[in-house]
């Protein structure tokens, strides 16, 4: 409990900085983005901090939770609830979520960990296949 409490607690710094400072800086790891959800049993409002990439006008996030077992529960929160709200730099929009699939899954998968090599290591770490989860802007 007290590793989740420290992951927690270290979340709520990094969304108070990016908030702060108009989405500027992720710490050096890659381009970060909030990605607010809601609750697939409780209904609240979770906000996470992500990094992603883009492919075209999408946003692409990975559900690694840096190789663990099991899936984030962001990531449950989003399969209940598809529609989610997208903080990128100043911008905040709400978006559709949908996990990517097959061909597209591994392109879009080898395309994130190209620019962020460590996603590749997280896979190697886990049995399940990382979700890859495409973000695009409701208009």
């Amino acid at each position: 409990m007290a590793a989740e409490q420290d992951w927690n607690e270290n979340n709520r710094k990094v969304i108070d900085e990016f908030r702060r400072t108009g989405g500027k800086g992720s710490g050096g790891r890659g381009p970060l983005l909030l990605l607010t959800t809601r609750g697939a049993k409780s209904g609240l409002e979770r906000v996470n901090p992500l990094m992603y990439s883009t492919d075209g006008d999408r946003f692409v996030v990975l559900a690694s939770k840096g190789g663990a077992a099991a899936h984030p529960d962001w990531y449950h929160n989003l399969v209940a609830h598809p529609e989610v709200i997208v903080e990128v730099g100043a911008e905040r929009f709400s978006a559709r979520a949908t996990t990517a699939q097959g061909e597209e899954r591994a392109r879009l998968f080898n395309q994130h960990a190209a620019a962020m090599p460590y996603f590749a290591g997280f896979q190697k770490k886990t049995k399940r296949q990382i979700p890859v989860i495409i973000l695009e802007q409701i208009r």
